[in-house]
């Protein structure tokens, strides 16, 4: 499985990192997008790994992640495209996995020095950035150029930043902006 090297910066406005981004000589990829998701257990109880089917409006892909510690480099992921999310719920569902939740988020996509940055906006908590980029020195780098130290990353995945919060993400079947 391949290494995804990212980190998050929490609790960000997004108008104004999108202007930092920007302004360090980043550039916006398409317009704001609607995400679906569902995300099923591999083993009840993981939470360490999982599948995910997402929509991004644009593409559809099935991936599976295993999260090996908080590290940037500590989440390994292998995903495919896949041409139609409710099939591919349905085939998951014929083999024996039942979403355990439904999941929407808001997105923005920039490019930065080789980075991919994504403003991510969520129900019930604040924004953040997430960077990701081919190596930790580069998920480092592009932070730096936008002005955020190390110790402001964090490389949690989305259940853990909910649960700063104070939100237990996996308690929620249904996550929608309108419920």
């Amino acid at each position: 499985m391949p290494i995804e090297h990212e980190a998050k910066v929490l609790d960000i406005d997004p108008a104004a990192t999108a202007v930092r981004i920007l302004a360090k000589g980043g550039r916006q990829i398409g317009e704001p997008k609607l995400m679906r998701r569902y995300v099923y257990d591999i083993v009840p109880g993981n939470d360490a790994k999982w599948i995910r089917l997402r929509d991004t409006g644009s593409e559809t892909t099935l991936c599976v992640k295993e999260v090996r510690s908080d590290a940037i480099d500590g989440t390994y992921e292998a995903e495919v495209t896949v041409d139609d999310f409710a099939a591919t719920n349905e085939l998951l569902g014929l083999l024996g996995f039942t979403p355990r939740s439904y999941q929407e988020n808001r997105r923005t996509s920039f490019v930065l020095d080789g980075a991919q940055l994504e403003i991510d906006e969520w129900p019930r908590i604040p924004p953040y950035l997430e960077i990701e980029a081919g190596t930790t020195v580069d998920v480092l780098r592009a932070a730096q150029l936008l002005g955020y130290a190390e110790e402001q990353l964090t490389s949690e995945n989305t259940l853990k930043v909910y649960h700063r919060y104070g939100i237990d993400l996996a308690a929620i079947a249904e996550l929608r902006f309108n419920g």
